[in-house]
């Protein structure tokens, strides 16, 4: 079983949080059709949260996390505490989205396929000029280096831009609405 993030309600009302019906997110398996080369991981992406208002997460949370600084970011751990819910808030989706959409975006003139080595190249020139950038460039490299496996091959990644923008898009649509989102494992 892996993790999926469940768009629910915000704020809970019971004992447990209620699922957002999956109608909130119908129009993105419009995407489909608005758009005949849709990629296939993409295409699958879109129709699953379109049927189901779930995003089957596992496959991204090493990717998010590197992009996003911090560990378990999908899995909600900051939260993971006895007496909280492992869930990101409207404002944590709002965060998560962001990252992702300034990915996409400084990935465009490297072209759709991600990988590895485009993801550290476009980590590296958001960094480059920046205030701390020595010290943040020496923090990247040593968290792409704690990805590469004990022989030294990098993770063998393969997203493309526009399964990423559905990604993004999931967690922007539940923070526009007002949607928290839990992790479910």
């Amino acid at each position: 079983m892996g993790l999926d993030n469940v768009a629910v309600q915000w704020p809970r009302t019971g004992r447990f949080y209620d699922p957002v019906a999956p109608a909130e997110f119908v129009d993105f398996g419009d995407l489909i059709d608005k758009v005949p080369d849709l990629p296939g991981p993409a295409a699958a992406l879109a129709d699953h949260i379109a049927k189901t208002g779930t995003l089957r997460a596992t496959g991204y949370t090493e990717l998010v996390d590197l992009l996003l600084g911090l560990g378990g970011v999908l899995y909600a751990t900051e939260a993971a505490s006895e007496d909280e819910d492992p869930v990101i808030d409207p404002d944590g989706c709002a965060w998560i989205a962001g990252g992702l959409e300034r990915f996409v975006d400084g990935h465009r003139e490297l072209g759709e396929e991600v990988t590895f080595e485009t993801v550290a190249t476009v980590l590296r020139a958001a960094l480059e000029g920046s205030r701390l950038a020595d010290q943040q460039l020496k923090w990247l490299d040593g968290r792409l280096d704690a990805l590469r496996d004990d022989s030294g091959e990098p993770p063998q990644w393969s997203f493309t831009r526009t399964e990423l923008q559905i990604l993004a898009g999931f967690y922007r649509r539940c923070a526009d609405r007002g949607f928290a989102v839990y992790a479910d494992y």
